[in-house]
């Protein structure tokens, strides 16, 4: 179905919450027959990294305040390409510092397999999952979001879930359990019981299910009437679409914190199923009072950035608030931004830098912007301080001028390539 296709390919962005801890992991794409990917590579044998499944997780394809996973798309059963194929390209050093400082942040770094670009049921699954699992490897990352959106077999034809079963096992055999994240983005409507050959993911799940770290489910471009109240998308999804809102498809068998609420950033993502992030953070927040703690997947960074999962979390894991990333600044909710709460009174700004731009600070740094002395919370790119995102603590009013290099700030290199290579992200916040 056009919808599906559509809806898979604009699988992206994803707000995973108290789910799994990720490791940096980002997947880009921006639309279909636009994809962006990119993978990371570590040896087994010389793997130091601990993947918790403890949630929230917050998950972006990219690297912006407030998200704990970024995924980079896409490799494909054979090849790479976008961003996959910028971090390929990058030099050993630099991707050894980019993940370094992703981590740094709390940021785990995943690659982002097929998209809407690839129809990879037509090849062998073990063959393509060794090459999936070889560049992981290869290039150090932190897992592979499955981004499956061939339709055909899956709707049609029906060897979809024996694929895809094969294609997981052999995926978690190199990449184990607790050391690599391992992630599905099945549109929501695979999960209707039923309707779909050999139960649809409902079926991958009973097969694979305990391999699969989280869903990142897409709840949009399946109607213009489809999961866009609280209600479709939390506890009544409508007849066409029967059982697929986040806690029916928890009453069929799949842990309530394995789903992850998909949605597009803004109403130009994605062709429907848009709710407003002020709304959006209402229906979290409910879910959230009801036992859920999954996260939030958002299509496409950057038009749902910072200030964007800033107020998605706000009423159930605010950012900073220390549950799901971020440091342990208090924010407040406002009707459009949030504000950290000032930590001291002013003093001498003697030695300290102004602010930029073109650095990332990691927590502790101090800069002086306006006259004011600032403390980063928590590591920060291109955040300003007095920003919605609230990565910075106010210290007060500079006694002196600014002079010197902000103590721990480094340049931004790296991401400068990897953005360039696409203007979109998928970002996840669990």
């Amino acid at each position: 179905m056009a919808r599906f296709s559509l809806l898979v390919s604009i699988l992206s962005a994803l707000l995973a919450l108290p789910m799994v801890t990720a490791v940096p992991m980002a997947d880009v794409h921006q639309g279909e027959g636009a994809e962006d990917s990119q993978v990371r590579e570590v040896p087994s044998n010389a793997r130091a990294i601990d993947v918790s499944t403890a949630a929230p997780q917050f998950v972006a394809y990219f690297d912006k305040f407030g998200f704990t996973v970024f995924a980079l798309a896409f490799v494909y059963p054979s090849s790479t390409v976008d961003n996959a194929q910028v971090w390929e390209s990058m030099t050993a050093a630099e991707r050894a510092t980019t993940k370094a400082a992703y981590n740094a942040a709390g940021i785990s770094l995943i690659v982002s397999a097929f998209g809407s670009g690839s129809n990879p049921t037509s090849q062998d699954p073990t063959t393509v999952a060794n090459f999936i699992a070889n560049y992981v490897l290869t290039y150090t990352l932190d897992g592979v979001d499955i981004d499956y959106e061939d339709f055909t077999p899956f709707e049609s034809t029906g060897t979809a879930v024996a694929w895809l079963t094969t294609l997981t096992k052999v995926l978690r055999q190199q990449l184990p359990q607790g050391q690599y994240i391992l992630t599905h983005a099945p549109v929501a409507p695979w999960f209707s019981p039923g309707l779909w050959p050999d139960n649809g993911y409902l079926g991958v799940h009973a097969a694979v299910g305990s391999l699969i770290d989280w869903y990142n489910v897409q709840f949009y471009n399946q109607g213009a009437s489809e999961y866009v109240t609280c209600a479709g998308l939390l506890t009544a999804s409508s007849s066409t679409w029967p059982e697929s809102a986040v806690f029916q498809i928890a009453a069929n068998g799949v842990p309530l914190n394995k789903l992850v609420i998909g949605k597009g950033a803004t109403a130009a993502d994605a062709n429907n199923g848009f709710i407003d992030p002020g709304t959006l953070a209402g229906c979290v927040e409910q879910a959230k009072n009801q036992g859920w703690s999954a996260g939030v997947m958002e299509w496409q960074y950057p038009n749902g950035g910072s200030a964007w999962i800033t107020e998605v979390r706000a009423d159930s894991w605010p950012v900073g608030g220390g549950g799901g990333g971020g440091g342990t600044t208090t924010s407040t909710k406002t009707s459009t931004s949030t504000s950290s709460t000032s930590t001291g009174t002013g003093g001498s700004c003697a030695g300290i830098a102004a602010w930029s731009s073109s650095l990332a600070y990691p927590a502790g740094s101090q800069v002086t912007n306006g006259g004011i002395l600032w403390t980063a919370n928590q590591w920060n790119d291109d955040e300003i301080p007095g920003g919605a995102s609230g990565a910075w603590d106010k210290v007060g009013a500079c006694a002196s001028a600014a002079t010197a290099h902000a103590a721990g700030a480094t340049p931004k290199t790296v991401d400068a390539k990897l953005t360039g290579a696409a203007a979109s992200a998928k970002a996840t916040a669990t």
